[in-house]
């Protein structure tokens, strides 16, 4: 359960190829970091004092193929909560990663697109253990890896997914995301309004004032991944707008 009225900051571990990557805005051929240990990585963020990591499975998300056994080898690795993401397409793969200890599943595409997935794994697992990803580009929801706009708005789909049975939310604004610009929080608000339960943000953090930002808005945790991995943001510093426990 994500600590009522306080803020995590969460550091994201994207895999592609084996290997931990930073994409703008999702885009395969775009990496700006490669990192060849994505275990190394994600234990580098918890011996720093992270609470909670974030995982994404992107050859899974783009359906080219996935790695289960790195995802394996991290929760394996680590004493903190890990929230997964990326291809979790079928229930039984969704049992599978929560079988080895996974703390918490982030379903995309297959929400959208069959929403009762959601209520059938948050009566078997929990509502905590199950978050849905809502990407929003131009007010407008994205699937398949980003790469498919919808007629569905945002705000709207938090509500459905929240009446499924999901324990929160992870909000991506695509049209910032990657881009280290910096962050637009309107957007978050209207998400953040539509919903009781917790929302989880990612996209633009680029900087100390963007935290300040979101920290304001009431958002209950802050992923972030290119601003940490090139420097942007030191980790330490952005660990100052968490709250403690």
């Amino acid at each position: 359960m994500f600590p009522p009225d306080k803020m995590l900051i969460i550091p994201a571990v994207d895999i592609k190829d084996g290997k931990c990557v930073q994409l703008v805005q999702g885009v395969p051929g775009t990496e700006q970091v490669i990192i060849d240990d994505p275990i190394g990585a994600a234990m580098k963020w918890e011996k720093m004092g992270a609470r909670t990591l974030h995982l994404i499975d992107l050859d899974g998300a783009l359906g080219t193929g996935n790695n289960f056994h790195i995802i394996e080898e991290i929760v394996k690795s680590l004493p903190i909560p890990v929230q997964v993401g990326g291809g979790i397409r079928t229930r039984e793969y969704a049992r599978k990663l929560l079988d080895i200890g996974v703390r918490r599943i982030i379903l995309g595409t297959v929400a959208v697109e069959n929403p009762e997935m959601v209520k059938k794994l948050s009566r078997e697992y929990g509502s905590d253990q199950i978050m849905v990803a809502v990407d929003s580009k131009d007010s407008k929801v994205l699937i398949k890896g980003w790469t498919k706009k919808t007629t569905m708005e945002a705000p709207s789909l938090a509500r459905l997914f929240e009446k499924m049975g999901a324990g929160s939310i992870l909000f991506t604004n695509v049209n910032v995301e990657g881009l280290l610009e910096g962050v637009d929080i309107k957007p978050l608000k209207e998400i953040i309004r539509a919903v009781k339960i917790p929302i989880i943000y990612s996209g633009g953090v680029t900087s100390t004032r963007d935290l300040e930002l979101l920290k304001r808005t009431g958002v209950r945790g802050v992923v972030i991944g290119s601003a940490l991995y090139k420097g942007k943001i030191d980790f330490k510093e952005a660990l100052e707008y968490e709250d403690p426990l």
